[in-house]
This record gives structure tokens, sequence and C-alpha cells, in this order.
């Protein structure tokens, strides 16, 4: 099973890697690119290089729809995984949402992101609804069972979907802070794919496939953005908002502060 282990969340990773590598690069371009107001909009601007990576692993899981042999090989990934397998471990409803949540997190602690809150929460929120609809959209039409065959919505993973579209979020929010911030969020969706799997909730393709919307969404709702922004929130009421925990003798909590 170690075997299959590594193959798994080597290969994940090292696609998510070369993802990360390749963005690393537009991140420069914008500095360089950027207007004499210091502001550029390259990050919302759509390129064919950065859909290559996702359309690879969505192309992927669609082949493994009618491939025999993909078909034999997630039987025998499933089954080499099931095999000492004592008992279920449930990380990865939980850190499905590690990524995203390491956004807000991060700025709780002082790390600034590219965003402001207001202008991070439409971009998540964006990117949410295109993966959910996406994701949704593509289980009722296709109706694959899962390999514990406890229901037929096995196609593609959700929760891979909404790791890698965390992942995808928290890279672009801190590329200029430290890449290494995007490698961890996509280390945490790998190993939230991988314990699908093990859990015997999805096939290879599945989370293949979950991993490419996951990581298109969220390039997509950066696409979207600036047309978002100035069609729904053109007065834009959450421009200024702060939030902070606190703690004292007597109580603990959140302090939130909007300028309106």
């Amino acid at each position: 099973m170690m075997r299959i282990f590594k193959l798994v969340i080597i290969s994940i990773l090292c696609l998510s890697l070369v993802e990360v590598h390749a963005q690393e690069k537009d991140s420069i371009v914008t500095i360089i690119q950027t207007d004499a107001a210091g502001k550029s909009d390259q990050p919302y601007r759509f390129s064919l290089k950065q859909i290559a990576i996702p359309t690879v692993l969505i192309g992927v899981g669609f082949i493994g729809l009618e491939s025999d042999w993909l078909k034999y090989q997630n039987r025998e990934i499933r089954d080499e995984m099931q095999e000492n397998i004592d008992r279920k471990i449930t990380i990865d409803d939980f850190s499905q949402y590690a990524p995203m949540a390491a956004v807000y997190g991060l700025n709780l602690c002082g790390i600034k992101g590219e965003h402001r809150f207001a202008d991070r929460t439409i971009i998540l929120a964006t990117a949410y609804a295109i993966m959910g609809i996406t994701v949704n959209g593509l289980k009722v039409a296709t109706k694959v069972e899962r390999p514990d065959g406890s229901s037929r919505n096995s196609f593609p993973s959700g929760h891979t979907a909404t790791a890698f579209m965390g992942a995808e979020f928290l890279r672009k929010e801190y590329q200029n802070v430290s890449p290494w911030i995007g490698v961890a969020g996509y280390a945490v969706a790998a190993g939230t794919g991988f314990f699908r799997m093990y859990n015997n909730r999805h096939w290879l393709t599945d989370v293949l496939t979950g991993a490419g919307i996951g990581i298109l969404s969220a390039k997509a709702a950066y696409w979207l953005y600036p047309t978002i922004s100035k069609t729904f929130f053109r007065k834009r009421f959450l421009k200024n908002a702060f939030i902070s925990p606190y703690a004292s003798a007597q109580e603990k909590g959140i302090y939130c502060q909007i300028t309106f």
C-alpha cells in the first residue's frame, strides 16, 4: 500500500507543483508590467497556458469514464489500498477546507494577501459557486458508482475539487509573499485527494478530475472578478473591513470593524 500511497501523492503533487511553478513566472511578469499607479490587471487576464494543467487533469478523468484500461487501473489502486486498511481516516472532511481557511487565517496573523477582505470573499464565493455547480452537474450527469458501492455520484470528487480550489486561491493571494505558501496549500489538497481514495469513496480518475475543476474554478473566479465587482458591487460597501481576534481574562472573541 505504501507504494501506491507514494505514487498517488507524488503524481498529484508533481502536477500541482508544475502549476505553481508556471504561475510564479506569471507573478514576475505582473511585477514588470505594472502601470504608473503601481497596479496591474495581469492577475485577472485569461491565458491558454493557465489552463494547461487543469485541462490535462480533467481530460484524464473524462477519458477514464470510457477507457477500460483506466477503469482497470482504478480498480487495481482501490484493491491494493483496501488490502491492509484497518479503519478509515476521515481527515479529508476537514482538510478540504484548510487551504481556503488559511487565506483568512494568515491575514488575521498580520500577513497581508493580494486583496482586502471583501474582495477576496467575492473571489472565493465566485470560485465556490463555479466549482459547486460544475461538480454537482457532472455527478448527476455521469452517475458513476462509488468504489464502496454506496451511491452513484462518484465522479468527480467534490472534496478534492474544494481542496484544490482553496489551494489555488491561497497561492494567488500569497504568491508575492512566498511561493511555499502555495506549495503547502497544494500539498494539503493532494493529501485530501489521497484520503478520498484511502477511505474508498473515490476512484483515482474522480480525484484527478476534481483537482482540475478546483484549480480551474479558482482561476475563473479571478478572471471574472473585475466584471463581477463592477456589476454587482459598484458601491463597495465592504471596502474597508478589519477582523481581529481578542482575548481577556473575562472573555474571548473576534472584533470586526467595517467602514462604509
